[in-house]
């Protein structure tokens, strides 16, 4: 028969099998001489595409289902462990060793703010005078 039968059916190909079991069904005299090819064959082979894709179905559901509770499991946390930075600030406090354990800077190693002194004129990039 086929040369692949490891890779799916193309879907049109697919298409056409079904449209083909639907015309062979109306065919009242279809008495075929080898018995594997009998209109109740055809019936269980047709049962049996049905059934296997409602397996698929309800197993992309299933998938679908367990990704979304391991994308809620992530948001849990990662929101927990946000929570958990702020408890050890407020626990041992901002300078603490178990600070800079989460991964976050104790307070004294940023750099103190330095006042912007304000000029009313601009300074020339080039040193010179423009005149």
């Amino acid at each position: 028969m086929a040369k692949q039968e490891t890779k799916r059916v193309p879907p049109k190909v697919h298409a056409k099998d079904l449209e083909l079991y639907s015309a062979l069904k109306s065919i009242t005299r279809y008495a075929p001489v080898n018995p594997a090819y009998t209109q109740e064959k055809m019936d269980i082979l047709h049962g049996n595409v049905l059934a296997a894709r409602d397996v698929i179905a309800a197993a992309e559901g299933a998938i679908e289902a367990a990704r979304d509770d391991y994308v809620a499991a992530q948001w849990d946390l990662h929101n927990g462990m946000l929570g958990a930075k702020s408890q050890v600030i407020a626990q041992f406090g901002i300078n603490s060793n178990e600070v800079q354990a989460m991964q976050l800077k104790k307070k004294t190693e940023y750099k103190a703010p330095k006042r912007k002194t304000s000029s009313d004129e601009p300074k020339s990039s080039s040193g010179e005078d423009e005149s």
